[in-house]
């Protein structure tokens, strides 16, 4: 099928024709997302109001559905819902809203705001959307109520390329399907149109195959010891009336779902529920860890006939032209120690293990050609050879795509780190658990999906980008959320916005109306990157010294120290302020007079000074730095988070004076060491304990004296926190203390939750 990619060169030519005389929105000064490619103000502005009418083409079902679902979503926003009528309106009726097929092809559309009515233009279902949705974020530029001035402009609109997608991963951690159908709301409101569904990994199978029931039964479920609840079982699954119900919901806002079934790795939950499906004999102790797993699945004919027949009922479900088979971190450790599989390669000709994958890959497509379906799947397909018609999904960087356009292939944009939106979004302690690396709102919005390498021609094969939400570490679906928005708008203006368009500063400026549409939409986005985030340090005569400004640096930030509510007319912070203990400090960032994020309130008290959290003490080393929470039995929200290099577990507390000694109070927890980290996991290291519990172990800095042994005692028996203290040693000068364990082994897993050193009396 190669509509996609006509439809992805139709989209570039028609956006760079629109541009090339383009008043882009950043001159328009509109609030919307994403910008345009062409948008030019005019005098006035149109009146929206309860009286307003949404006016169609009588018999026009199509559009009749678009402006119903306008009408909805302003009365989200606005608290009141135009009438939709068909044919004109009736006179004496103020301005109206009309949707016409008298425009542009595609996804493309026009929108003419006037005072005296508003035009939606587009030939196309798909463009009569996007128009609506254009209004509608322009009629929703904060979060209040009632009738709403929308400033006159003309508007025209295509996107740049045909693919803007975004994966969730349903296998990791599950979600409700009103979860998922806010965010395919939240998708569709800034005109993303591919939801990626990851339903297949290791530590679960989501979706329901009738000819094997144990999928779901088995492969579905897997031990939770931290369960908050009597029932171990932790898990989920979706019925196929729930996953055709998404995607008919999916399909009426121009989304298309692109399930992932994953093959010939990341197999061991469907591999629990058929053992006779492996290489290896599976575990299911390990459907809870998290990392590259071996269990891959074997080659034998019945095993292409179960997933002939998985495919088929997918297939039945989901109408998208493309099927994802996955075909990412297979390694092939248990390929290498089965005869049986020596065999196949030996029979089949082939060189090695990477190209027994790319046969098994090719043998799995063609149950999707018989179809008339496409295979997409991870960049590692393209090892050991790949069929004509296959597209790539570029994760490891962008070299992939690189290859596969270069070789005449589709390719998606996907690269890790940058649109792997499970790491966090700024260095506060205060982000959502998941990986340790930071990358910011502003990374993901400068990434560029057309790679320079390329020619022109070469080009023509990107079909477009998209970002993935890897839930290892998101257990629950609030934190899912923060963690995928706002990045995933940034995304989404890079993939429909033409780059001569693109203006960071000017998406800056958007940000606040942004923030209030999000929570309209019912996603919960994280606020944390925009909030003013304190650092005390001691200052003179006993003041407390204290910093304050937001992460990633968007706007301003004013403060107060009255106890009023920051305002645009409070004091601007521009510098450390001295304050007398006791002080208590709001403060808040605005942009263009806007607030964006939480008013954020600190007691400045030299107490404060003297205790850590593990995110405010700085790693040793940042090898694989995860932000995580405790494993103890309670609710997933309400367990203590740590922030620790799991190859390396060890912490440095910056700057401790022990001028007079110190008492040293620590925070301590212990998670399972349950990462499939192969033989790295010999490379970690462990100290003897002169104990039977074991120590944390203080030194002058990480190669420096010991100068503390403090038991753990029966810690290990403590399934939450325990507090642990012992005596620091008077030292001349402000020295850095770097905290470690000692166990004889990995498992438990020590780790830090909070510090504190208080001097000594």
């Amino acid at each position: 099928m190669t509509s996609l990619r006509t439809v992805a060169v139709s989209a570039i030519a028609l956006a760079a024709a629109l541009c090339a005389t383009a008043a882009n929105a950043e001159s328009a000064g509109l609030t919307l997302t994403p910008a345009p490619a062409k948008a030019v103000r005019a005098e006035g502005t149109f009146k929206l109001s309860a009286t307003t009418r949404i006016s169609v083409a009588k018999g026009d079902v199509e559009a009749k559905g678009v402006a119903n679902q306008l009408a909805d979503l302003i009365q989200r926003s606005r608290g009141f819902r135009p009438m939709v009528v068909e044919g004109p309106v009736a006179s004496g009726i103020a301005g109206a809203i009309v949707l016409t097929r008298e425009g542009p092809a595609g996804e493309a559309y026009k929108l003419d705001i006037a005072p005296t009515g508003v035009t939606i233009a587009a030939a196309k279902r798909a463009g009569l959307f996007y128009g609506a949705m254009s209004l509608w974020q322009l009629a929703t530029p904060d979060a209040a109520k009632g009738s709403v001035a929308i400033p006159a402009a003309a508007i025209e609109d295509a996107p740049r390329f045909a693919w803007r997608g975004l994966m969730i991963d349903s296998a990791r951690h599950f979600q409700s399907l009103d979860t998922l159908k806010a965010v395919i709301d939240t998708m569709a409101a800034h005109k993303m149109n591919t939801f990626h569904w990851h339903l297949v990994d290791d530590q679960g199978w989501r979706l329901e195959i009738k000819k094997y029931p144990k999928l779901t039964e088995v492969a579905g479920w897997r031990h939770d010891p931290g369960a908050a609840v009597k029932d171990p079982r932790y898990g989920g699954f979706y019925t196929q009336d729930q996953a055709r119900e998404l995607v008919a919901y999916a399909a009426a806002r121009n989304i298309t779902v692109v399930p992932e079934i994953e093959t010939p790795g990341h197999a061991l939950a469907p591999i629990v529920a058929y053992p006779e499906l492996g290489t290896a004999a599976p575990d299911a102790s390990h459907m809870g860890d998290w990392g590259v797993f071996p269990w891959l699945y074997n080659t034998d004919d019945a095993t292409f006939a179960f997933l002939d027949d998985v495919l088929t009922e997918v297939m039945d479900i989901f109408p998208s032209p493309f099927i994802h088979v996955g075909g990412d971190e297979a390694t092939k450790e248990q390929w290498q120690a089965s005869p049986k599989i020596q065999a196949k390669i030996k029979e089949l000709g082939l060189k090695d293990e990477h190209e027994l994958q790319s046969w098994f890959i090719q043998r799995v497509g063609k149950s999707l050609d018989k179809r008339g379906r496409r295979l997409i799947g991870w960049d590692e397909i393209l090892e050991g050879g790949l069929a004509p018609n296959a597209t790539v999904m570029s994760w490891r960087g962008i070299d992939g795509a690189i290859a596969a356009a270069k070789a005449g292939h589709d390719t998606v944009l996907s690269p890790h780190p940058t649109l792997y939106l499970d790491h966090r979004q700024s260095g506060s302690w205060e982000e959502p658990t998941g990986r340790g690396r930071i990358i910011t709102l502003k990374d993901v919005y400068a990434f560029d999906p057309a790679p320079a390498q390329l020619t022109p021609d070469e080009r023509k094969h990107i079909l477009g980008v998209q970002a993935n939400v890897w839930t290892e570490h998101m257990q629950t679906d609030v934190r899912m959320q923060q963690m995928a928005f706002p990045r995933a708008i940034a995304l989404a203006e890079r993939g429909w916005t033409h780059e001569a368009d693109i203006s960071w500063d000017d998406f800056a400026r958007r940000l606040p109306a942004e923030m209030a549409r999000l929570k309209v939409l019912g996603v919960v986005a994280n606020t944390v990157p925009f909030e003013p985030s304190p650092k005390l340090s001691a200052g003179e005569g006993g003041k407390t010294k204290l910093d304050i400004a937001a992460p990633l640096g968007v706007g301003e930030v004013r403060y107060t120290t009255d106890g009023k509510t920051p305002t645009t007319a409070s004091a601007a912070y521009t510098g450390a302020l001295e304050l007398a203990a006791g002080t208590t400090i709001k403060a808040r960032t605005f942009v263009d007079g806007q607030a964006l994020g939480r008013e954020r309130v600190y007691k400045v008290d030299p107490t404060s000074l003297q205790t850590r959290v593990s995110g405010q003490l700085k790693r040793c080393t940042s090898q694989v730095p995860l932000l995580m929470i405790d494993d103890a039995p309670a609710a997933f929200d309400k367990r203590a988070m740590f922030d620790v290099d799991i190859f390396n577990p060890c912490w440095i507390w910056e700057g401790a004076d022990l001028s007079k000694g110190a008492l040293l109070t620590a925070r301590i927890g212990q998670i399972p060491f349950n990462f499939q980290v192969g033989k790295d996991r010999a490379k970690i290291p462990l100290r003897a304990p002169a104990t039977p519990g074991g120590e944390l172990e203080v030194r002058l800095g990480c190669t420096g004296e010991r100068i503390a042994a403090i038991p753990l005692g029966d810690s290990a028996k403590n399934p939450a926190l325990s507090t642990v203290s012992g005596r620091l040693p008077a030292q001349a000068g402000k020295v850095d203390l770097c905290l470690s364990f000692t166990s004889k082994t990995l498992d438990p897993f020590w780790v830090l939750e909070r510090v504190t050193v208080k001097p000594a009396n």
